[in-house]
């Protein structure tokens, strides 16, 4: 397609989108009483007007039932997780009894290095991205730790070459090859969170399988974002939030994957608790652990309804939307954005430098932007004007044009009043 800089060619393209009529299933925030143009759902999401009702409806539950709302509630409590299990499958690639929810990501992976971190005594180390987000970096250190080992030995880093942004795939898989049988784990962020930059899934487990390694993935920024066949991809571990591209609300419940391969391995440690026992004798509190077949008993507590029926709203509209769709509009409103970049960047003395991957298969809803000549007054002056976006040092403002929710318009203003805050 090509794309023009005007308001009615990106008019045009929101009249053709199938996807517009989204758009008014979100609340907006507002500046100067107008609308924002909102570029941070890669940080947290907006709120879908469908999860007050949602929300709503277990307040309720509470309030005439109390305690008997874990059985009669029109959503009874204490299945309500399993209604996540066919939608989230969906949106990650997995079958039903792969997938669950609980606690948050950080703690997910915690619980799941329990079961998929054994190092030996030559067999130790673990690959991890440099600069990955640094939860995921901190985990990884304690971990080490914990069993005995020093990070400085037991953590080897793939890092960018100099002078490039992102980290090339030819690295991380002769890396892995490496390192061979020293390697315990393989486990990266599937989408960069600072760059935007998309891994090859399926290559990396693959290798990391070749080496004898266990592979998980942190899919913060993936999950809802990217397509993903964990289950075809022989994943056999991943673990994601759901208050970014999922829309469930500041901190919410995380989602996790245990490929089906692990879950009648009776060898794997687990942290194990009440709600992973046995659904059928869950009651009769027997003194001995007898896990759920699949994902589900990895769970560890009773599960928080209150946050989990937001998340519930949010995979219901992505089971309506269909992962394909989403991908479709990401990739043509990510590349006219980049577009929109490319002219205003011919319109003014600063000089913008995208340092997310040109390659649509290696990027998805975000671009990372160098601001070269400008800093952080012109951050302000975005987020003064309605442009609700995210700054990074040294000068790297990250743009996500959530396709759910963004329009092509959005992406017209956005150029226009850049432009504005350069020129003055």
């Amino acid at each position: 397609m090509t794309f023009q800089n005007t308001r009615e060619f990106a008019r045009q393209l929101d009249a053709d989108d199938p996807l517009a009529k989204y758009r008014d299933e979100f609340i907006f925030p507002k500046v100067n009483g107008r609308q924002v143009i909102y570029f941070t759902g890669n940080s947290l999401g907006l709120q879908p007007k469908r999860t007050k009702a949602y929300v709503d409806e277990v307040m309720n539950d509470w309030a005439n039932l109390a305690v008997e709302g874990h059985f009669y509630a029109e959503k009874p409590w204490w299945d309500y997780h399993e209604r996540f299990a066919g939608p989230l499958g969906k949106i990650v690639g997995a079958k039903p009894t792969e997938v669950t929810v609980m606690n948050t990501l950080t703690v997910n992976l915690h619980l799941l290095m329990v079961s998929f971190y054994k190092p030996e005594v030559k067999r130790c180390k673990i690959l991890c991205e440099a600069k990955a987000f640094p939860s995921d970096q901190y985990m990884i250190q304690s971990q080490v730790k914990f069993h005995g080992y020093d990070p400085n030995d037991a953590i080897v880093e793939i890092h960018r070459r100099e002078g490039e942004h992102n980290i090339r795939l030819e690295d991380i898989l002769s890396k892995i090859e490496e390192v061979g049988d020293e390697l315990a784990l393989v486990l990266i962020g599937g989408v960069n969170y600072y760059t935007g930059q998309v891994f090859d899934i399926k290559k990396i487990t693959e290798a990391g399988h070749r080496a004898g390694a266990v592979v998980g993935w942190d899919l913060a920024h993936a999950a809802g974002n990217i397509k993903l066949e964990l289950h075809d991809w022989n994943v056999d571990f991943a673990a994601w939030c759901s208050y970014k591209y999922m829309n469930s609300g500041p901190g919410n419940a995380s989602g996790c994957f245990i490929h089906e391969k692990h879950h009648s391995d009776k060898k794997l440690n687990r942290f194990a608790g009440w709600w992973g026992h046995n659904k059928e004798r869950r009651f009769k509190m027997e003194p001995d652990f007898d896990p759920v077949q699949g994902a589900d008993g990895w769970q560890v507590s009773n599960l928080p309804i209150l946050s989990l029926a937001p998340y519930l709203a949010s995979v219901e509209m992505f089971a309506e939307v269909g992962m394909e769709a989403l991908i479709g509009k990401r990739d043509n409103i990510t590349g006219y954005l980049e577009f929109i970049l490319s002219e205003i960047d011919k319109e003014v003395e600063s000089t913008f430098e995208i340092i997310t991957p040109s390659n649509p298969s290696e990027r998805a809803s975000q671009l990372s932007v160098f601001l070269h000549g400008e800093g952080r007054p012109l951050f302000d002056y975005l987020m003064k004007n309605g442009v609700i976006t995210d700054w990074r040092e040294p000068n790297v403002i990250r743009l996500a044009p959530v396709p759910l929710y963004c329009s092509y318009e959005d992406m017209y203003d956005f150029g226009q009043i850049l432009k504005k805050g350069i020129l003055g």
